[in-house]
């Protein structure tokens, strides 16, 4: 079976409200992670059908603060199917809603398991993803290194058994 990345695509907003936020009145980075989690994982049920569970998060990149009062846009889209395994790409935003000016705030890859929906819960095939637009494309294909990366850094595959990685760094002498 296969789904389209639009399918998947989700938009989720919250506000920033004073017990979000550290003592610079700037969003917790942590509730932006439970945020974009949550996000993410919704996107992972809503392109599989089926219980997802966060397998990791990497390349969350912090860039702008969000204020109290403001409005945090969340987007996140599947960006590649594996086997068991998606990686879901998230982007955030503030907004302030009383100037209307909408600034990017993060952006991560989280990666999520489809379970079987039975009480065993083991992993179990999710739908492969067809990518449309060029961003979904490019995206789609940038997957498999950060997958490659992924499961190097986790110790779960030997760097020589990345080809994709590997290519990165090969010299065309």
């Amino acid at each position: 079976m296969e789904k389209k990345a639009s399918e998947s695509f989700i938009i989720m907003n919250e506000m920033v409200m004073p017990n979000d936020t550290n003592h610079f009145g700037n969003l917790l980075g942590g509730r932006l992670m439970y945020w974009m989690d949550i996000a993410a994982a919704m996107s992972a049920m809503k392109h599989s059908n089926l219980p997802c569970m966060t397998a990791s998060v990497d390349s969350l990149s912090f860039k702008t603060p969000i204020k109290l009062g403001n409005i945090v846009h969340i987007e996140a889209k599947v960006s590649r199917s594996f086997n068991t395994s998606m990686e879901i790409h998230v982007r955030a935003w503030g907004e302030d809603s009383l100037s209307k000016y909408v600034y990017a705030s993060n952006e991560a890859y989280f990666t999520f398991v489809a379970l079987d929906a039975t009480n065993n819960h083991k992993p179990i095939p999710a739908p492969q993803l067809i990518p449309e637009t060029e961003e979904e494309k490019k995206l789609y294909e940038g997957a498999l290194r950060r997958r490659q990366l992924r499961l190097v850094l986790a110790g779960k595959m030997k760097a020589d058994d990345a080809p994709e990685l590997k290519a990165l760094f090969k010299s065309n002498d």
